[in-house]
Order: structure tokens, then sequence, then C-alpha cells
């Protein structure tokens, strides 16, 4: 393969088996997503928008106050045996959701403590397995690899979902999540079965006092980064709500049934998968595919909020997908290239805290929003959001004089 290649990070075998085993993951944690919110809204609810945000909330709540701690150990300990351990602790709380629905045992507050306990394994687990590809693969290949793993993430969105709406058809919504319980231990084998001497692990950090206030103040002295952190924020609280909107979308406002719900997250997952593809042959990043993408992918979801019928409503969702992960991919790889490797933990959860720790606040305010007035108003205010969001930073970069963002090399 040319370095320029769209699959060049895979000349790697550690990098092979990893991205091989999360594929496989990932196809069971959409399985899950479908199901989780199939279960609350049509078994242990009847439709309640809001006891599906509640749900997703609580799954994101811990990252609020765990990720900077997640970030900061994961700086100071080997990640493949920290991600060894959330991988195994996350497949557990699948497991025990599953036996409990097939066991017809379910209860919502037991939804709520599982969804809880997976976001604390998720908290420890996202800042470690964001900075383990630095670990991987060369900082040549950081991009490209950042970005096939943004497809293998979509492939799995683009089977997962249309599995998971086959199978709660058929058997129910326990068997998926037990489904998703048995794909946990892909990632644990790739882990396991990895070549340790190949790896390029960080030096780690040793313990010192005021580490996690060091996190934060590398980020507050570094303007590109802390504008990332913003639009993250605000895009991802109140416009990267899918789970719950789409199955609003389905259940209130086409009155489908969880096939059709399934086929709009697979639906979805063509303009993601394409985006991650296209990603895969940039090899730098520039700010204007994250403002832009922001603005763009506002401009989308106005324009799926309207859609008549649920044929043009998933049409609309392509072109969604394609400017979410434009947007979010150069997000995560301008701040994975941009951070030198002894602060990349503890930015890169910062990252995920500021990505998923406004899910708690924004999942529950769009679900009442669905519940109150509809679900296009749910889509509605994500749009308004984004839209809002990157035209301020294209006004605060072209007052910089629209300086262009070049990726840095990380000091090693």
């Amino acid at each position: 393969m040319s370095d320029g290649s769209m699959f060049r990070a895979l000349r790697v075998f550690n990098y092979r088996l990893w991205v091989s085993g999360a594929l496989i993951s990932n196809i069971g944690t959409w399985m899950q997503r479908v199901a989780q919110d199939w279960l609350v809204l049509t078994v242990l609810t009847n439709n309640s928008g809001t006891a599906a945000g509640i749900t997703t909330g609580l799954q994101f709540l811990p990252i609020i106050f765990l990720g900077p701690y997640a970030g900061l150990l994961g700086d100071r300990v080997n990640k493949r045996k920290l991600l060894l351990v959330t991988q195994t602790a996350m497949g557990f709380c699948a497991l025990l959701l599953g036996l409990l629905v097939v066991g017809n045992a379910a209860q919502l507050w037991q939804v709520y403590v599982l969804a809880l306990g997976l976001g604390i394994a998720s908290a420890f687990d996202a800042p470690s397995r964001q900075a383990f590809v630095s670990e991987v693969v060369s900082k040549e290949d950081v991009p490209n690899a950042v970005a096939l793993n943004s497809a293998s993430f979509n492939l799995a969105r683009l089977a997962g979902p249309g599995v998971a709406g086959l199978v709660i058809a058929l058997v129910g919504t326990g068997p998926a999540f037990l489904i998703n319980a048995a794909s946990f231990a892909a990632v644990i084998f790739s882990l396991w079965r990895m070549r340790v001497h190949e790896l390029m692990p960080a030096v780690r950090v040793p313990r010192a006092k005021g580490q996690i206030r060091e996190g934060f103040r590398y980020i507050r002295h570094r303007p590109e980064l802390l504008m990332i952190m913003v639009l993250v924020f605000l895009v991802g609280t109140f416009g990267l709500n899918f789970q719950i909107t789409n199955a609003l979308m389905a259940t209130t406002v086409f009155n489908v049934g969880p096939g059709e719900y399934g086929v709009l997250g697979s639906v979805m997952a063509i303009g993601t998968l394409a985006a991650a593809l296209l990603a895969a042959r940039r090899k730098n990043m520039r700010m204007v595919y994250i403002v832009g993408g922001a603005m763009t992918f506002g401009a989308t979801v106005a324009i799926a909020a309207v859609m008549p019928s649920y044929f043009w409503y998933a049409v609309a969702l392509v072109p969604v997908g394609l400017a979410s992960l434009t947007f979010m991919n150069a997000c995560n790889t301008t701040v994975q290239l941009t951070t030198d490797a002894n602060m990349r933990g503890r930015v890169l959860a910062v990252y995920m805290v500021v990505l998923q720790g406004g899910t708690p606040i924004g999942a529950p305010l769009v679900g009442w929003i669905a519940t109150e007035f509809g679900a296009r108003w749910s889509l509605g205010l994500g749009a308004v959001v984004a839209v809002l969001s990157g035209l301020i930073a294209a006004i605060v970069l072209n007052q910089r004089k629209k300086r262009p963002l070049s990726p840095q090399v990380p000091q090693q």
C-alpha cells in the first residue's frame, strides 16, 4: 500500500487485530442501543420520551464526574490492560440486562441502574480507547487510523440497528442484549493477542498533585482546542440525540415498528460511513471541516425534521450522517494530533466529557420537548443550536484572520 492509501493503517498487525475486534463489538453495541430504546419505549412505558431520555442520560452521566480522573488514569497506567478491565465490565452489564429481559423480570429502575453501571465502565474506557490508537500506529498514520475507526464504527452502525430490529421483531429485546454481551469477547480477544513489543506506549505520567488541573490549564491556553470543546459540547448535547429522536419519530410520527426503526439507524450509517472513508484519504485537518461540519449538520437536521413521510425522513438521514461524522472525525483527529503525548489521556478525557457529558442534560430535554411538542421539534432544537454555534465559531475564526489549523507533531 502507498502512504496515501485509504487503508494504510491496516498494514500494522496490532491495528488490524484491534479494528476487527472493535467492529464485532460495535455491532453488538448498536444492537443494544436499539433494543434498550425499544424496551423502554414499548415494553416498560407507553412511548415515554422522558423515560428514554433518562435512560440515555444515566448512561452518559458518569463521564461528567469520572472523565477527568479516567483520563489521568489512562496517562498513568498501561492502556491495554485498563481496556481489558473496562470492556469486561461493559460486557457484564449487557449480559445481566439480557438475562433480566429474557427472564421477564426487567423493570424500568433496573434498566436505569444498568445504564448507569455501563456509563461508569464506559467513562473509564473512552479516554484510553481513544488515546490507544496513537500507541498502536505511528503518528503519521494516526489520522488514517482514527478515520478507519470511524469507518468500523459506522459499518457496525450500518449492520447493528437492522439486525437488532430483526431480532426484536422475531424473538424480542432480550436476545439482542445477550448478543451484545457475547460481542465483547471479540475486542477482549484482540487486546490479548496483540504483539505488545510492537506497541508504542507514551511515557507514563508519575503521580503528582494538581495533574487534573494541569490538563484543564493546558486546554485553556490552546484556543483551537477550547473552541473544539465548546462546539462539541453544543452539537453533542442538543443535536446528537438520534438514539432518542429516531425512536420517537418512528413510534409517534410515522407509527412504524421495530424493524423500520432499526432501518433508520442503518440508513443514517450510510452517510457516516461515506464520511469516514472520505476522511481516511486526508493527511491533515483544517478548522473548516469542524466549523463547516457543524453548520452543515444543523442544516441537514432541519431538513430531516420537516420530511413528510417515513421514506423521505430515512433518505434525509444520509446527509445528516455524512455531516455529523465529518464534524466528529475532524474534532477527534485534531485533538489527538495537536495534543502532547503526556497530556493526551487527560485532554481526550475532557473531550469525551464535553461530547458525552452533555447527554444527561440534552437527552431528557430532547425527550421532554418531543413528548410535549412533538418529535419534529426535538430535531429542530438540535438544528438551530448546531447552525448558530457554527456561525459564531466562524465569526471568531474570521476575526483571527481565518488562520488554518494545521496539526502539530505531538511530543513523544
